[in-house]
């Protein structure tokens, strides 16, 4: 059995409702991600960011189709390369959008503006070893 690794460390969490790993001015409802990039909120500036956890749910504030391979570093999973789905996610409470992939098998076709979301980590690529994982946005289910 492989090993489970982030693709990238400290940007998300790893447990049964993964989230993302923010930074927050203390004192303030200015949110960041990654967590150490400040923007342009001068009140961060020297401040000690707080680490926090973001939203799990969001809405789709933007999408496309990503036809062709991306350059490196990007390292498709699949051979030939199966086009990905790529959503901008607003995160209502922290007043933020975050860009990732979606899960795969999920195409335009399946996503409106507006439509909610939800953050898992999911397979990036895998070696012999390990698989390598990254947050990704799968539309919520509506339970009936």
């Amino acid at each position: 059995m492989k090993t489970r690794v982030p693709a990238v460390e400290g940007m998300f969490t790893m447990d049964d409702e993964p989230h993302l790993i923010g930074g927050k001015v203390p004192g303030r409802d200015t949110y960041f991600f990654p967590k150490h990039v400040a923007g342009g909120d001068p009140a961060a500036l020297g401040a000690e960011l707080e680490e926090v956890l973001l939203s799990r749910r969001g809405k789709v504030w933007s999408y496309t189709s990503s036809d062709y391979t991306p350059p490196p570093p990007f390292v498709a999973n699949t051979d030939p390369y199966e086009p990905i789905t790529v959503a901008a996610v607003e995160l209502e409470k922290e007043q933020m959008v975050i860009l990732g992939q979606c899960v795969q098998g999920i195409t335009p076709d399946d996503l409106t503006i507006g439509t909610e979301v939800e953050l898992v980590v999911d397979t990036l690529y895998e070696d012999d070893e390990n698989e390598y994982v990254v947050w990704k946005w799968k539309p919520v289910e509506e339970s009936n």
